[in-house]
């Protein structure tokens, strides 16, 4: 299991408006495409920097291709990231704040001490 990996396909994804809708309309696809060719890239470097050691696992792959946040965050992803990206993929169905109103509530069984979020 990689916290980074999933923090790093939740912030790139979420900071690139044709990803977040691919991800919103074929999570499975959006996915094995990122993973595929933005898993292995170093964060700061040119494409021709990459590694080729991380990859998702089951459990990780499911989780976001089922838009699963309350696993994903029982997994360690980082709370603000999944957050922003989900209000950016679903806000739009729901009144305002609404969306914010039931990640709230599918993490409110979540207690002290919260998950380490730390990669």
């Amino acid at each position: 299991m990689s916290k980074y990996l999933l923090d790093k396909f939740l912030f790139t994804v979420d900071r690139d408006p044709a990803l977040v809708e691919r991800y919103r309309e074929d999570p499975r696809g959006t996915v094995a495409f990122w993973e595929e060719n933005w898993a292995g890239r170093i964060l700061g470097c040119h494409e021709g920097e990459s590694s080729t050691w991380l990859r998702f696992d089951d459990t990780e792959r499911e989780a976001l291709a089922t838009h699963d946040y309350p696993r994903l965050f029982a997994l360690g992803a980082h709370p603000f990231l999944t957050l922003t990206l989900f209000i950016g993929m679903f806000e739009r169905d729901h009144e305002p704040l609404g969306f914010q109103r039931e990640y709230a509530r599918r993490l409110a069984h979540v207690t002290l001490p919260y998950p380490d979020i730390a990669t």
